[in-house]
């Protein structure tokens, strides 16, 4: 984030200093306004560019066996140009190389799903899907599989056929 911004206020630097030096080498033709007006301009061009771009950034720097399951949109008020082109402000991603099965339960998989977030940490969420019957359980709190492959305490939720994690999940069980 700090980087971003450094960076920002560097384009914008930068693109007056061009601007100015532009209007000088002119001969002072060029209105005075127009120096902070290209560097403002500079410098929302710059956050616009970063916040379209980072999820391919992410994306792309993502190890193998890593699978985007789903993504998430946003606009905001105060960036009228997403309501034309919405941005992505988090996804979520499957570990396929974490993904295990018990052989008491073929219809279930357990993985574990990473959350990114354009300002937020990223997360390691262990889940259990059942493929079968369309329902998850949060493994947090140190719930584990038993010798049986089930799990005691599991809070089950309902998930719909149409999810995109489960279907990534689910399209090999």
């Amino acid at each position: 984030m700090f980087l971003e911004l450094v960076g920002t206020l560097v384009v914008g630097l930068v693109t007056g200093i061009v601007v100015w030096a532009l209007k000088r080498a002119l001969g002072r033709r060029l209105p005075g306004w127009l120096v902070p007006v290209a560097a403002g301009l500079a410098m929302l061009a710059t956050t616009i560019s970063n916040e379209y771009g980072w999820y391919d950034r992410t994306a792309g720097l993502m190890p193998e066996g890593f699978e985007v399951a789903q993504t998430v949109e946003a606009t905001a008020i105060y960036r009228p140009w997403t309501y034309l082109r919405p941005y992505i402000t988090r996804f979520v991603v499957v570990d396929q190389l974490s993904a295990r099965t018990h052989p008491n339960h073929p219809g279930q998989r357990m993985v574990d799903l990473v959350l990114y977030g354009r300002w937020a940490r990223t997360a390691k969420v262990p889940v259990l899907y059942d493929c079968v019957e369309g329902r998850r359980a949060d493994l947090m709190d140190g719930l584990e599989l038993d010798a049986k492959g089930t799990v005691e305490e599991a809070a089950w939720r309902d998930v719909p056929d149409s999810d995109p994690v489960l279907q990534t999940i689910c399209k090999e069980a």
